[in-house]
């Protein structure tokens, strides 16, 4: 990254000294003078390119202040050129084709303060080639660093969210089931003890839709336990998705607004459905429950599950989205996650390590 950068800043450089060349030969200037005059920048440019580009290095190191950085910066294109400016002079008494014009009373210290104004242009123009692509290559990748960081302390907080209550209510249930029907409380505990160890992976590892998918049933039953009659959960996962490669814990917020908002607030209960299947090029990830329904568009004031897949899907997917919507064939809402092929499969190639064997 940091060569193609360079690259870019030479080309830059190298296109604004072809123009210049061109300028002067169509304004009718001695084509002597003008080769003499760019052997002069050839030497010139790039002696202050580099001095001005380990200036900058040693600033770096050293955090100087922005005001130091400018300082700093300006003297050494100063008397870097101010030192070229001499030598013009003392060129242009034996060579003069060297000067694109002849210069009355061209003295030392004219040719001292030509140098030193001609270096700060040059300074510019290293600003222009250098400096700039480099602050904002780093100011975007501070930036994607910051998304990261928030992503993962949103999955942070996803988990602390899930695991607390979620583990309270599930303890009450199974200590209610114990005596009632201690196979169902064996069976909870088991789902229980997977959905812990699960959990507790790297942040944001990638893992296969059908792990997620396994991981969701196995919540789903925890909570048909816990709502008994009052909750029903359907699946229809194309086969063909089953491998793709998504953040942990993506959909979970999704299945649990769909339950706390929407089944449960149904009048004798309801049911969620999860529909994971291609659409053109779009993977489209779709929760949907036939509660009283919401406000179509962004998600509540609060909501911060859903807040969290939007992040983490518009920060790892380009292109992707993820929308609430009313059901057309009835009360209900649908929380739908659509997801370009190619941004999977960019997000597949970066993070190979992060592959799951299908169980």
């Amino acid at each position: 990254m940091a060569r193609n950068r360079r690259l870019i800043g030479v080309g830059v450089v190298v296109f604004v000294v072809l123009l210049q060349a061109a300028t002067q030969y169509l304004s009718g200037l001695d084509a002597a003078r003008i080769r003499g005059h760019l052997c002069f920048l050839a030497v010139e440019l790039p002696t202050i390119m580099v001095a001005l580009g380990l200036a900058s290095t040693q600033l770096k190191r050293r955090h100087a202040t922005a005001g130091t950085a400018v300082g700093v910066t300006v003297l050494v294109a100063g008397t870097l050129g101010a030192g070229f400016g001499i030598l013009l002079h003392i060129l242009s008494q034996d060579f003069p084709t060297v000067m694109l014009r002849p210069v009355p009373n061209f003295t030392l210290a004219r040719g001292a303060l030509y140098g030193f104004s001609f270096g700060q242009f040059h300074m510019g123009l290293w600003s222009l080639a250098f400096a700039y692509p480099f602050a904002i290559d780093e100011a975007r990748v501070k930036d994607l660093e910051a998304d990261q960081l928030r992503s993962a302390a949103e999955l942070a907080r996803l988990r602390a969210h899930l695991e607390p209550h979620f583990l309270l209510n599930t303890l009450n249930a199974i200590a209610g089931l114990v005596t009632e029907d201690p196979r169902e409380a064996r069976r909870l505990i088991g789902c229980l003890g997977d959905l812990l160890r699960d959990a507790l992976h790297d942040d944001d590892e990638l893992q296969t839709l059908h792990a997620q998918v396994a991981w969701l049933q196995r919540y789903a039953a925890i909570l048909q336990a816990r709502h008994a009659g009052a909750l029903a959960f359907s699946w229809d996962v194309a086969s063909d998705t089953r491998g793709i490669l998504v953040p942990r814990l993506l959909l979970q917020p999704l299945i649990e607004n769909a339950v706390k908002h929407g089944a449960l607030q149904r009048p004798g209960g309801g049911t969620v459905t999860l529909r994971v299947h291609w659409t053109g090029d779009m993977l489209e990830c779709v929760v949907e429950d036939d509660g009283p329904g919401a406000p179509p568009g962004e998600p509540r004031p609060g909501a911060f599950g859903l807040r969290a897949v939007v992040r983490r899907v518009e920060l790892k997917y380009p292109g992707a989205r993820v929308r609430l919507e009313a059901r057309g064939d009835g009360p209900g809402t649908l929380a739908r996650v659509e997801i370009p092929r190619a941004a999977l499969a960019s997000s597949d190639e970066s993070a190979p390590s992060s592959r799951q064997k299908l169980q």
